[in-house]
């Protein structure tokens, strides 16, 4: 969501009074120094107001009447998408919280989110309920039936305690699977599986406006069981469920959806799972919508993917006291290539780059070949560095960031590693010095040949 953020450059002095405030403090204080103010909508967040954080860590917004009610999403921290919350603001009443990192945000007044906030637990209260007689082997029927009639008669409670409310189109749609009798462990897992999404609307805009779908989507994903051989295939088997039951909602939410649960599986590092979605959902999802930046992005990832050939890209090498020309694709030289994109400017790679010479050194003759390949502006500073590691085979990256060799590798940082085998093949993408290191350890090495 906060990937499609817009910041106005100009803010206008208002002249129109205020009418209520949206305050709250931060603890502890001093971690935190700004919080940022956007209304939500389905396809773009658009900026509204920004305040400090005092020593207190205490903050105030101002709201006019131009301040529409909606959902609203507080941003305290980068990167934005991942240090956020929603508020909803109904445009009657002032609202005021408090957040803390460890137990999250907690309203003191407002009526709309203190409603939620209450519906919310009083449900996880019912389902830790349900766990609980599930889990205890109890087969008194009665006692569940009596679960299940506290959990109706809350859901309907609030249904009617929010009307009128934005909050309602949470609480509706949050509404659970609730049997009309008694049933097993897996009957009623089965079911609650089966009905998962019964209340949702994905056409709601409330609802694409927040974080609601997102979680939802990924609560189901990742907490339900899909009774698979691995984790992989049991995601994927979720992943299946849950684009037959969004087909009908409208295309940019399943875009939106999609690329949140493909990043989220990269992230964790699932490629195969990643990939999956890309290839089935998002790919042709991405065409019909001309979005050419995440087209480009799925295919980058699937090409740099474990498994798959290594782009190849031109190399000087002495053959026989000749330099000739040879591609990556071509070298024969060593059982493991440890391709290293750094930079002469960059001071991690200066501490880390002569410790990757001596870890080579150390290391039998042909088992690994260094492939450097420098990110730079200019090349005389990073010609002179490479003298000192002769071993390597050095390639330099005219243009840093806008480089042919980096862009087809997805580099946006330098040090970034990448391990390839005999076959130049990515075996692993190690996230620091200290990852590679440990991949070719003794433990490890018999496994990585």
């Amino acid at each position: 969501m906060l990937k499609r953020l817009f910041a106005l450059a100009v803010l206008l002095p208002s002249i129109i009074m205020a009418q209520h405030t949206i305050k709250g403090v931060f603890s502890p204080p001093e971690d935190y120094k700004f919080v940022l103010l956007y209304k939500v909508a389905p396809e773009v967040s658009t900026y509204v107001s920004n305040a400090e954080i005092n020593e207190k860590g205490e903050f105030e917004f101002m709201l006019d009447s131009t301040v529409t009610k909606g959902i609203y999403k507080l941003v305290y921290a980068v990167p934005q998408e991942d240090y956020n919350f929603d508020v909803i603001y109904n445009g009657k009443e002032d609202i005021e919280l408090s957040f803390n990192s460890e137990t999250g945000v907690t309203f003191q007044s407002s009526l709309e989110n203190t409603l939620l906030a209450s519906y919310t637990n009083s449900m996880s209260m019912v389902t830790n309920s349900i766990g609980k007689y599930f889990r205890e082997g109890d087969k008194d029927t009665l006692a569940f039936k009596s679960i299940l009639k506290t959990q109706r008669e809350t859901q309907a409670n609030y249904e009617l305690g929010a009307k009128e409310t934005i909050a309602l189109n949470f609480i509706k749609a949050n509404r659970p699977y609730i049997p009309n009798k008694a049933e097993d462990g897996t009957t009623y897992l089965a079911n609650l599986k089966t009905h998962y999404f019964d209340a949702v609307d994905f056409k709601n805009e409330i609802l694409q406006s927040s974080d609601f779908l997102t979680e939802r989507m990924f609560n189901y994903v990742f907490g339900i069981s899909a009774d698979a051989k691995d984790e992989a295939s049991g995601y994927i088997k979720n992943i299946k469920a849950f684009t037959a039951v969004i087909s009908k909602a409208p295309v940019k939410i399943k875009k939106r959806l999609l690329t949140d649960l493909w990043q989220q599986m990269a992230d964790l590092n699932l490629e195969s799972v990643a990939n999956f979605i890309a290839e089935n959902y998002l790919m042709d999802l991405a065409v019909s919508l001309n979005d050419q930046e995440l087209l480009h992005a799925l295919i980058l990832y699937q090409n740099t993917s474990i498994g798959n050939k290594a782009p190849d890209f031109s190399i000087e090498i002495k053959e026989k006291e000749v330099l000739v020309t040879k591609k990556l694709s071509e070298l024969n030289v060593a059982k493991h290539y440890i391709l290293v994109f750094w930079s002469s400017t960059c001071s991690h790679c200066l501490e880390e780059v002569p410790q990757l010479q001596n870890f080579v050194n150390s290391k039998e003759k042909g088992m690994l070949q260094i492939v450097a390949i420098g990110l730079e502006d200019e090349p005389y500073k990073w010609k002179d560095l490479t003298y000192r590691y002769p071993e390597f085979l050095h390639v330099y990256g005219a243009g840093k960031w806008d480089n042919e060799i980096g862009n087809a590798y997805g580099v946006t940082g330098t040090p970034t590693y990448f391990i390839l085998n005999k076959e130049k093949e990515f075996i692993y993408k190690p996230e620091t010095f200290d990852d590679v290191k440990d991949f070719f350890s003794d433990k490890k090495e018999k496994n990585n040949e």
